[in-house]
């Protein structure tokens, strides 16, 4: 019975991990992340609009960035922007479980966009968005690493930690992005 509850587990991850369907191979339109509250998030969904996904950490020192990246959501979310918040432990800095994460975000944050589960964005288990953002030369060097996609699927911008969420160059180039 053990056997068969791990097996479902792994098939379950894979599947997550798998490109959404009716995406292109080539895009961030692609790619699907497994949902903090088991659900899922398909960047396909978002197809034709910009979408910030942001690796988070709950104990790192740029946690306060939640904040600006809720009013970021807040400000373009009419105009079509999406946030998607992807907690990782690849920096060693992130709560142990999906359920800790998603309270902690709820709780100390009041964040009302998408959070996906526990996922590495580094090194050969990176999640395979951030293979494919690497490939593009946007991997993530700490916590808080802001990629950009346009409504295309194509990268539009990345930024590391240092650039806050209340950036003019961030807030441009969503601006950008918003106008294409």
């Amino acid at each position: 019975m053990r056997r068969r509850t791990i097996i479902a587990i792994i098939l379950t991850a894979l599947a997550a991990a798998l490109p959404a369907r009716g995406a292109g191979p080539e895009g961030a339109g692609a790619f699907r992340f497994a949902g903090v509250d088991g659900g899922e998030i398909a960047l396909a969904d978002y197809a034709g609009r910009p979408v910030l996904v942001v690796n988070t950490a709950s104990r790192c020192g740029y946690v306060d960035q939640f904040d600006g990246l809720q009013a970021l959501q807040d400000r373009y979310r009419d105009r079509g922007l999406t946030i998607v918040g992807v907690p990782s432990d690849s920096f060693r800095q992130e709560l142990a479980t999906d359920a800790a994460v998603k309270e902690f975000c709820e709780v100390n944050f009041a964040i009302d966009f998408p959070i996906a589960a526990i996922a590495d964005v580094t090194g050969e288990d990176a999640h395979p968005f951030y293979r494919w953002a690497r490939g593009q030369g946007a991997e993530p060097t700490w916590n808080f690493h802001k990629i950009l996609i346009d409504g295309n699927g194509s990268l539009a911008g990345s930024f590391p930690a240092s650039v806050t969420p209340e950036a003019p160059t961030l807030a441009a180039a969503i601006e950008t992005t918003l106008r294409q």
